[in-house]
């Protein structure tokens, strides 16, 4: 586990300084660089020690056998998995024939720096060999955000104190060992060298391999140039085989002398492009980049992030660690969906091979409203990624006796990845979360061209798959039974509120849309009576209440089981999935995430101030927070019933989940929608903002640690910048029209020139509610 500390704190770079093999892997995931497209794990560059060695590209998988004791009609036959291609980020090193291994000799300095702004991984440090030959390294690394398919290393060495003979190998390796990636043997046997080798090229400089994935038969190809820099005396030669291809470069060096090797890798893959297409489609990219060079990938990295920046930065003032992490978290939220493009945003991001690559509900939930509102683009793709898997959604709702799409919980390629079926297949709400990530996209963006050749359909088939899914009982009431919400410890249950709640917008939503668009209606065979049969549906929606408490239940009879013992549960029984019997906890009265909590964010209209301060006060001391996406929800509604001491802890938990390994599991990669939901708690929590159609409502209040919170959004063409001190809140247009907005329910007309300032009304007294045993917030 990465100790609180790892890293020096500091407003725009994460830098460690103290080299650590235990918590390497860990590291590795900190350390990541992507652009949505190509992903390259931290590791160190010379390929060894390391941690988990990873390179990714979104949407490159295996398939193998799913494990079932006993098989069952719907079943998925097969689980997909994220494989490691081939890595083209190892240069390796010989110091006078001395592998630079920092596990042998002495590591007289290091230094890693991920330099936020600038988009680059910089690695400095300084061995001494077994030897007794000193050298200093200086790498640089990024992943281009501009030329998808790029990504690029500079490596450079010098002597410190005596004449050296240097060899650098730079190569591109295919089928690296790795760890089993889980419990199954037929799993790792099935990732085990995936690649099967196509073609290996070395000639100079240049570099190529191409290789096919054995079971879903994709095309992977990887090629690199070089530039080299250094004596005359320097001399090359380069080969290749069936995994690898290597430029070897020799020199001898005097101290003040450098060997500077700047390397460029294009990655490119596809299920039904040819070998050669594939040769000249990496080969063309590397001639792009190399029209760029080395400075011009850094220099356009860095316009494409000052663009970012100037548009979604947060600043908090008062709380180094949190301003930090926060910049932490858009940046790597940005790498996670910046050039996405048609791919899905995977619950690790390409950071690490952690839930196998695979993406689930988190994505349109915590994920798609941070880049929403700062990089509406990569919505867009996201969203269009969904769309094109519908086809593997209706065949899905079809084999469950279900109209419309049936979205897979867990997935890489479109189709149903999960072998559990009450946590996978009955969490319909993924259907819901699609449609509300689609209707927010659209109502901060309004893009009505979107709406028309995406939305519509996406919400038409998801609004179908409710109305069957659900049935009218014989007082009128809509009922929707025998699903799993987002507490995985309550599963086939029925009317659960939230995805009650968010279903019945999906139908509203999608009734709208089709009389908008009655093109697009009739393309998708949408009549006048299916549409009122979705309005009926969503007007009869039965939310379960329980009268004698004065609480939402988080579904029908959860109020009336028995309350989990949680005197009886030690510190060391968490997570609860890991040490009780799932039977146990679908029984009880306990919460694994928000889940009741998390549906009066997402469906605030139908809650009113006194019912959210009841509902949280009665879910606080039931929630455990097994799950990494629980705590930053808990912030936000904690923040509105007034608890702002309470929503502090837990936004430092969310914030700090990898930079800290709150979880001891940040070695798998990082938890992509945790830190979106940092973003969350600071903008939805603290700035409370909320939406409403396409209008946008603020109610601002600041806990004692911050002096000040500051943010940008971008709301229809529009650049509205919020700034909140302890008792004033201003809003600032900064760019378009006009724009009508709400604080504290008061109606602003913003301009240009005219700024809003508001004063911010006091916080509502109210007892702090209790955490279960052992399970306040991990913020300390």
């Amino acid at each position: 586990m990465i100790a609180q500390g790892a890293y020096a704190v500091e407003p725009w770079t994460v830098r460690e300084t103290d080299l650590k093999l235990d918590v390497l892997a860990q590291s590795e995931s900190v350390f990541a660089l992507s652009n949505g497209h190509v992903g390259w794990r931290g590791n160190l560059d010379e390929g060894e020690p390391h941690g988990l060695p990873g390179s990714y590209l979104n949407g490159v998988h295996e398939l193998h056998p799913l494990p079932y004791a006993e098989a069952g009609y719907g079943y998925p036959e097969s689980g997909q998995t994220v494989i490691n291609v081939t890595n083209g980020k190892v240069v390796r090193l010989l110091v006078d024939d001395e592998p630079f291994d920092l596990r042998y000799g002495r590591l007289v300095a290091h230094e890693r720096t991920l330099d936020l702004r600038r988009g680059v991984l910089e690695r400095v440090c300084e061995w001494t060999s077994p030897a007794g030959s000193t050298v200093r390294v200086r790498s640089t690394r990024l992943v281009s955000l501009t030329q998808r398919a790029i990504a690029a290393v500079a490596y450079e060495v010098e002597p410190v104190d005596s004449r050296t003979r240097v060899v650098i190998q730079s190569e591109l390796v295919a089928n690296e060992s790795l760890p089993e990636p889980n419990g199954d043997p037929r799993a790792a046997r099935a990732l085990k060298s995936p690649l099967e080798h196509e073609e290996d090229f070395a000639d100079g400089p240049r570099l190529r391999l191409v290789h096919r994935t054995r079971r879903s038969g994709l095309r992977v190809a990887v090629a690199a140039d070089h530039v080299l820099t250094g004596p005359e005396r320097t001399t090359t030669s380069s080969e290749s085989n069936v995994d690898v291809a290597r430029l070897t470069v020799t020199s001898v060096l005097d101290p003040g002398e450098r060997l500077r090797v700047e390397k460029l890798v294009a990655h490119g893959w596809s299920g039904v492009r040819s070998r050669p297409a594939m040769s000249d489609q990496v080969e063309a990219a590397l001639a792009a980049a190399a029209h760029s060079g080395w400075q011009g990938l850094l220099d356009e990295q860095q316009a494409y992030l000052d663009d970012f920046w100037a548009r979604a930065d947060v600043e908090v003032d008062g709380d180094e660690e949190i301003q930090q992490a926060v910049r932490f978290a858009l940046f790597h939220v940005l790498q996670a969906g910046a050039r996405a493009e048609g791919r899905a945003i995977p619950a690790k991001g390409l950071t690490g091979s952690g839930y196998d690559g695979h993406a689930f509900w988190d994505t349109e939930t915590f994920v798609l409203p941070l880049l929403t509102y700062t990089s509406p683009g990569a919505v867009a793709e996201a969203l269009r990624w969904r769309q094109n898997t519908l086809p593997a959604a209706r065949e899905r709702a079809a084999q469950l006796g279900l109209r419309g799409a049936a979205f897979p919980w867990r997935t890489i390629e479109g189709s149903e990845g999960s072998a559990y079926w009450p946590a996978g297949t009955a969490a319909f709400h993924v259907n819901a979360d699609i449609a509300d990530a689609v209707v927010r996209y659209v109502a901060a963006t309004g893009d009505r061209d979107f709406e028309r050749d995406t939305g519509v359909e996406l919400l038409v088939e998801t609004a179908r798959l409710w109305r069957s899914l659900g049935h009218h009982d014989h007082h009128g009431a809509f009922h929707i039974d025998g699903v799993t919400g987002p507490d995985e410890y309550s599963a086939i249950a029925d009317d659960n509120t939230y995805t009650n709640l968010m279903a019945r917008a999906n139908l509203l939503a999608a009734a709208a849309a089709v009389e908008r668009h009655p093109e697009q209606a009739a393309q998708l065979d949408v009549d006048h009576e299916e549409s009122a049969a979705w309005r009926a549906a969503a007007t009869a929606m039965h939310i379960p209440y329980n009268p004698d408490l004065g609480v939402h239940e988080q579904h029908a009879g959860f109020t009336r089981y028995q309350r989990w013992d949680f005197e009886s549960t030690g510190p060391d029984q968490f997570p609860l999935m890991l040490h009780f019997p799932y039977f146990d906890l679908y029984r009880k009265q306990v919460v694994k995430q928000a889940d009741l909590v998390l549906a009066m964010y997402t469906c605030g209209s139908h809650f009113d101030d006194e019912h959210i301060a009841r509902n949280f006060a009665y879910y606080e001391p039931l929630t455990v927070r097994d799950s990494s996406l629980s705590a930053c929800v808990q912030a936000v509604i904690a923040a509105q019933a007034g608890h702002l001491g309470l929503a502090y802890d837990y936004t430092v938990e969310a914030a700090l989940m990898d930079l800290a390994d709150l979880e001891q599991n940040t070695r798998d990669g990082l938890h992509i929608a945790s830190l979106a939901g940092t973003w969350m708690a600071l903008v939805a929590g603290f700035g409370g903002m909320r939406r409403t159609g396409d209008t946008l409502r603020f109610a601002p209040r600041l806990p004692e640690r911050f002096s000040r919170l500051a943010f940008t959004i971008q709301l229809l063409d529009r650049r509205l910048h919020v700034e909140i001190s302890p008792d004033k809140a201003t809003y600032t247009l900064l760019s378009g029209p006009r724009l009508t907005i709400t604080h504290h329910g008061e109606h602003l007309n913003v301009g240009p020139d005219s700024p809003a300032v508001r004063t911010v009304p006091p916080t509502p007294e109210r007892p702090t509610p209790e955490q279960p045993p052992h399970r306040t917030p991990n913020a300390h």
